[in-house]
């Protein structure tokens, strides 16, 4: 069993000394291929500075769109419009006779790809740097068609669902929805022979038998609900067997598969029944990438990949064997894992593992988070991104700092660190203007304008994650606010992002 959690700059089980430089040595298969420093510089060169986190919104697509329309590399067509009226947008590229269709955020909180292929259509428009040889090659073998948002409206809102509070992946079958009725009709149209479903799962899960949470998650939908492997199926089965050879320079064992169960309303599996090898791309968690860039950059590499796979029908060098060997995801992560803490009442003594994640509020193109106790007990195949082993530490209630502060302008991150430190967890301030009401903050403590913040008495399940853990003399070791580790031997400068509001 392997026991470690990748990090951006953390060496895990691979030859490269980051997760995001890889080996220069390529490992993908037959054919004319990049190699993995000439993704990395590809990405470098044409990541899309407009989009940096994941809460965009239609207008920023629709304005990358219409600069997009003006090259003559795209044919740029607005397919249809959301039910409350935004335009949806299909990106065509190359006069290949392999027909690909790539369709990104039918649900609204799910945009890692979409920052992706904007990405890529940058990569397409590029010239004279060395790469025309493999624009060529994809112009001039595929007819490619991209989707790169299908609900904006639900992107709008940061949800999952459309406008109607209709999941569009469950809608494959009945066709009730405009954005769905559109897809379908689009793949009428065109006919592909592939298809990229392009996704976003949570971040909890992780690849069984270690402490990974999953980074990319793929899957080749079935199309029958016996499962069965055809043609179409096996395709799209050496497709992603490519895709995970080139992941797994960048994230060794940090790589799933998703659930295969048949879905008869989903897209994934129908497009797979309708002569298309369909390969489903969920971009899942990794430590220290709360905005999805370096998994957004892992979309970018693989789908070029693919493309150019495609483009050779090189992917056909892979045996569909190894598609079984890339593991189920399991879902057994955490934000935080705290082993072995005593935190019972004083007539009835426990020691126990608890578990903490943290929930996320939208606020315009930013979020809060509130954390909350996700479990109790004996919880050893349970990780978490941050872990502390308390054997010999115990629960200890915060204080309210004893003193108001006059406004929000007076609490520097020094400031409240210095609190935090003291076993203060939360401090009022008695004068905010109005436009800091609710306001987002990244200060290592609770602000609160009225007397009514409390920290967590007691551990309960779904209770809230304000509290200390201290050793057997009462001396404060770690500070747990709102669904943060932090510790407090640390400077403040190693605390991590905190996204939390004034309440």
């Amino acid at each position: 069993m392997k026991f470690f959690i990748l990090s951006l700059g953390l060496l895990a089980a691979t030859t490269c000394s980051n997760p995001f430089t890889g080996n220069s040595s390529s490992t993908v298969g037959s054919g004319y291929h990049l190699d993995t420093a000439q993704l990395n510089s590809l990405h470098a060169t044409f990541k899309e500075p407009a989009l940096y986190h994941r809460r965009f919104k239609h207008k920023d697509i629709d304005s990358l769109v219409q600069v997009h329309r003006k090259s003559d590399i795209f044919g740029v067509t607005e397919i249809g419009k959301s039910v409350e009226g935004r335009s949806i947008y299909e990106l065509e590229y190359g006069e290949g006779d392999k027909k690909v269709m790539l369709w990104s955020q039918m649900h609204g909180d799910e945009p890692t790809a979409t920052m992706a292929l904007f990405d890529l259509f940058n990569f397409l428009e590029g010239k004279g740097d060395g790469f025309d040889t493999v624009r060529t090659m994809l112009r001039e073998n595929l007819n490619i068609h991209f989707i790169p948002m299908l609900n904006p409206d639900g992107a709008e809102r940061f949800l999952r669902r459309n406008a109607q509070s209709i999941d569009l992946n469950r809608d494959a079958r009945a066709g009730q929805t405009v954005e769905g009725k559109l897809l379908k009709a689009r793949a009428d149209a065109i006919k592909p022979r592939y298809g990229f479903n392009l996704h976003d799962q949570n971040i909890y899960y992780n690849v069984p038998d270690t402490k990974n949470p999953v980074t990319i998650s793929l899957l080749a939908p079935a199309y029958n609900p016996e499962r069965e492997v055809n043609e179409v199926r096996e395709g799209a089965m050496q497709i992603i067997v490519g895709m995970n050879k080139l992941l797994q320079q960048y994230i060794p064992d940090a790589v799933a598969k998703y659930d295969d169960t048949y879905t008869p309303r989903g897209f994934g599996d129908n497009f797979q029944s309708w002569g298309a090898s369909t390969v489903l791309i969920e971009s899942g968690g990794l430590k220290g990438d709360p905005e999805k860039q370096q998994i957004r950059k892992l979309n970018f590499m693989i789908i070029l990949n693919a493309l150019m796979e495609i483009a050779q029908g090189s992917y056909g060098s892979y045996d569909a064997k190894g598609y079984e060997d890339i593991p189920f995801n399991a879902s057994n992560f955490h934000d935080v894992l705290i082993r072995g803490l005593e935190f019972g009442s004083d007539s009835i003594s426990l020691k126990s593992d608890i578990a903490i994640r943290r929930g996320e509020t939208t606020v315009g193109r930013d979020y809060f988070v509130r954390g909350r106790v996700e479990d109790i007990g004996d919880l050893p195949e349970s990780m978490g991104y941050d872990e502390v082993q308390a054997d010999g530490m115990k629960f200890i209630i915060g204080k309210i700092a004893p003193q108001p502060l006059p406004n929000f302008e007076s609490i520097t991150p020094e400031i409240a660190f210095d609190l935090l430190k003291k076993g203060y967890i939360g401090v009022q301030v008695t004068q905010l203007k109005p436009e800091q009401a609710n306001m987002l903050h990244s200060l290592p403590i609770h602000v609160f304008a009225t007397p009514n913040f409390a920290a967590t008495p007691f551990i309960d399940l779904g209770g809230t994650t304000n509290f200390y853990i201290g050793d057997s003399n009462g001396t404060l070791k770690y500070a747990v606010l709102n669904g943060y580790l932090i510790d407090l031997n640390k400077p403040l400068s190693e605390i991590p992002a905190l996204k939390n509001r004034v309440q």
